[in-house]
């Protein structure tokens, strides 16, 4: 226990949060992290909380469910800039709709962008489960833009757990996921009786709903990259 909230404490003091604030981020109340650190427990084991609630704190503290720092989990090309180590994330050539659903056949690779090893690591990403595509439409505008890269996080590939509360202040994230087959990007919640719903920056496009079982999700998109074309 003491190693996870080692990792916690330090995660916490990146993502600027407070043992409270992650904790109401995580599971909707402030005691979660509180309750790790509880000194009345007799052992280690007796502070162990629910796996859904760690997961939950994870996923607010960009860790992976074993708290620690993002493992890698396959052979990545690594290359040095100026002493700086950097990783090849690769580009498919695969579009992700931001509006109505696009048909990739196929997702062939074209390329490599180059990123900060250490740029990953604190935004909670192994170089190994991440990839790029372009977005293609403009639901999401003004966040994402027709044509942008994403940076997508394969390896968070499940759907929301629980529903969002209307305390709830942050958006809600955006996935990279296949809607009947078709990719798309889109913010999604947890909607009632099984069903998720897919939500549009761009306020022209409703909100969507699809049964759980039509949506399967590539990852999280992590971080997008614009370029301007004025």
């Amino acid at each position: 226990m003491d190693e996870i909230l080692a990792a916690i404490d330090e995660a916490l003091a990146r993502k600027g949060l407070s043992d409270a604030a992650a904790s109401k981020l995580a599971v909707g109340n402030y005691a979660l992290i509180k309750n790790l650190r509880s000194s009345r427990a007799t052992s280690p084991e007796d502070r162990r909380t629910n796996f859904h609630a760690l997961q939950r704190l994870a996923d607010v503290l960009g860790l992976e469910c074993y708290f620690g720092p993002p493992r890698e989990a396959g052979t990545v090309q690594q290359i040095v800039l100026d002493g700086a180590d950097f990783a090849q994330v690769p580009v498919h050539e695969a579009d992700l709709a931001a509006g109505v659903g696009r048909e990739n056949h196929t997702e062939v690779m074209i390329g490599h962008l180059a990123f900060r090893r250490s740029w990953l690591k604190r935004i909670g990403v192994s170089a190994a489960s991440a990839v790029l595509a372009r977005s293609s439409g403009e639901s999401m505008a003004p966040t994402i833009h027709d044509g942008d890269m994403l940076l997508i996080d394969r390896s968070k590939s499940e759907p929301p757990i629980h529903s969002r509360g209307p305390k709830d202040t942050r958006p809600a994230s955006i996935y990279a996921i296949l809607d009947d087959g078709a990719a798309r990007v889109k913010r999604i919640e947890l909607a009632p009786a099984g069903t998720l719903a897919l939500l549009s920056d761009n306020p022209a496009f409703a909100p969507e709903f699809r049964p759980i079982s039509s949506v399967s999700i590539i990852g999280k998109v992590m971080w997008w990259g614009h370029t301007n074309r004025d």
